[in-house]
């Protein structure tokens, strides 16, 4: 069964056009667990429920259910950002979703914001970047190690269809690459982010953010001592964010056993103005 051509870039859900030969999609069994996978004609997707053929699958709607081979039922979905992330490639941990929102929201970043992160990880946090910013924004990621940067690379050009154009992988140093930027976001996901302030303060426009992710502590600590001893930064925050789930079946409703609790803190600061006498 043949559908439309492979997309350029994968489609966001919702979008109208049936499922195509090429695009990466969800799978969801009647457990809830998620398998992401890309379409391919002619070939079959095999799990423990069965082979499901996905022949089955181009052409259909997004949000049909298709059978398997032992007769399991599987609901197609195109992945939405969260999936993207929880079920991509991974290297370097990931920043989770509940983490991404925040970061987006508390350090403001919008369409058109100029953004330096470090380090880009498994890519993960890079793409909610570049979703925040737009094609009027532009992202800057550095990355020390080329195994994390390798992976970065493919993950940011799978989930948009290649490497976006307002998007640049610098292998090295983020302070030693600081001293060339100007930028009015600065997200850092770095063991010792304290080290990066000096430069930091240089690079950030009067009136900028930085927002660090630290999983830590004594990395919440080491990173307040710094931005504290410097004058030309302020309305420095630190917040943890918790997730927990609810049960929810007719007049049974409680919380989950289980939730996402602790996975970082996220501490924002602002650039203030240099100021004289």
């Amino acid at each position: 069964m043949s559908g439309d051509a492979p997309p350029a870039a994968p489609r966001p859900p919702g979008h109208p056009a049936a499922l195509a030969d090429g695009e990466r999609v969800l799978f969801i069994d009647r457990k809830g667990r998620r398998y992401l996978t890309t379409l391919r004609a002619g070939q079959d997707y095999h799990y423990h429920g069965g082979a499901v053929a996905y022949d089955d699958i181009i052409g259909r709607a997004e949000g049909s259910k298709v059978r398997s081979a032992k007769g399991t039922s599987l609901l197609v979905l195109r992945p939405t950002a969260s999936d993207w992330t929880l079920k991509g490639k991974r290297g370097a941990q990931v920043v989770y979703p509940k983490d991404q929102a925040m970061i987006v929201g508390l350090a403001d970043i919008g369409p058109g914001a100029q953004v330096v992160e470090a380090g880009a990880g498994s890519g993960a946090l890079t793409s909610a970047l570049l979703r925040a910013v737009g094609p009027e924004g532009r992202v800057t990621s550095f990355e020390l190690r080329d195994d994390h940067a390798d992976i970065a690379e493919r993950n940011v050009a799978e989930r948009f269809g290649g490497a976006p154009a307002n998007w640049e992988l610098r292998r090295g140093d983020v302070a030693e690459g600081l001293a060339a930027i100007s930028c009015d976001r600065l997200v850092l996901d770095l063991l010792e982010p304290e080290r990066v302030v000096a430069a930091a303060v240089d690079a950030l426009r009067p009136g900028g953010l930085l927002c660090a992710y630290t999983p830590t502590v004594p990395q919440v600590m080491r990173l307040r001592e710094a931005l504290d001893a410097d004058a030309r930064w302020g309305h420095a925050e630190t917040v943890e964010t918790l997730v927990r789930g609810w049960h929810v079946d007719g007049l049974a409703v409680r919380p989950n056993h289980r939730m996402v609790a602790h996975t970082a803190f996220l501490s924002t600061a602002r650039r203030l103005a240099d100021e004289s006498g």
